[in-house]
C-alpha cells in the first residue's frame, strides 16, 4: 500500500476548501460549541472512510456489482469532483441542491451541522467512498487494510487541524489562496480519476488494454 490513496483522499476531502464554510456555519458559536463541532466532523469523516474500507467490497458483492464497473463509475465521480474543484468549489458540492442553505439554517437554530452538511456532503460523499472501496480491493493483507483505515485517521486529523486553525488560515491565505489550493488539488484529482477509469476499462475490455499500449 503506497501513499496514492492518501494523496487522492486529501485531494477529494480537501479540508482547506471547507474552511470558509466552517467559519460561515459556526458564526456565533461558543468556544465549546465550535470545539464539539470540530471533533464530531473529524470523527465522522474518519468513520465514513473506515466503513467504506472495511465493508465497501461486501456491499458491492451483495449487489453483484463488478469492481471494474465500479472503478469506471467511481472514476467518473472523481472526474466530476475534480471539475468542481477546478471551479474553486468543494469536491462533493452539488450546486443544484439546498444543502448549503439548510446547513446555514441549522446553524442559526443552534442545531449540529458537524455531520450534515460539513461531513456529508462537503468533506466526504460518493466520490470519497468510491475511492476508498477501489483502493480497498487492492489491499491484499490485513496490514494493508489497516493502513487504509489509518489514512482515514490522517484525514480526520487534517480536518481537525484545518478547522481548529480556520481563522488564521483564512487570514493568511484569504479566499484567493484557498481557491488556488483547491484548483491545484482538482488538477491532481483529475489525473488520478483518469487513471482509475483506465484501469476499470482495461478490466472490462481486456483487448483495449492490450491494444492501446501497442499503438502508443
Amino acid at each position: 500500500m503506497d501513499f496514492k490513496p492518501l494523496v487522492t483522499l486529501l485531494a477529494i476531502v480537501n479540508p482547506l476548501a471547507i474552511v470558509p464554510f466552517f467559519i460561515h456555519y459556526t458564526q456565533g458559536f461558543s468556544h465549546e460549541q465550535r470545539k464539539r463541532t470540530i471533533v464530531t466532523a473529524s470523527f465522522s469523516a474518519f468513520v465514513v472512510i473506515a466503513v467504506s474500507a472495511l465493508l465497501g467490497l461486501q456491499i458491492l458483492e451483495f449487489f453483484s456489482i463488478s469492481l471494474a464497473s465500479f472503478q469506471v463509475g467511481g472514476g467518473m465521480l472523481l472526474l466530476i469532483s475534480s471539475m468542481n474543484m477546478l471551479n474553486a468549489q468543494p469536491a462533493e458540492a452539488k450546486p443544484q441542491t439546498h444543502e448549503m442553505e439548510d446547513g446555514a439554517e441549522k446553524a442559526a437554530m443552534g442545531a449540529s451541522i458537524a455531520v450534515v452538511p460539513l461531513t456529508i456532503p462537503l468533506l466526504t460523499g460518493p466520490a470519497t467512498m468510491s475511492t476508498v472501496v477501489i483502493y480497498a480491493e487492492k489491499a491484499k493483507t490485513f496490514l494493508q487494510i489497516g493502513t487504509l483505515v489509518g489514512y482515514g485517521v490522517v484525514i480526520g486529523l487534517a480536518t481537525a487541524l484545518c478547522f481548529s486553525l480556520a481563522e488564521p488560515i483564512s487570514r493568511v491565505l484569504g479566499k484567493t489562496g484557498i481557491n488556488v489550493m483547491t484548483r491545484l488539488m482538482g488538477l491532481i484529482l483529475a489525473a488520478l480519476s483518469v487513471e482509475v477509469m483506465a484501469d476499470g476499462l482495461g478490466k472490462l475490455f481486456p483487448l483495449l488494454a492490450h491494444t492501446l499500449p501497442a499503438r502508443l
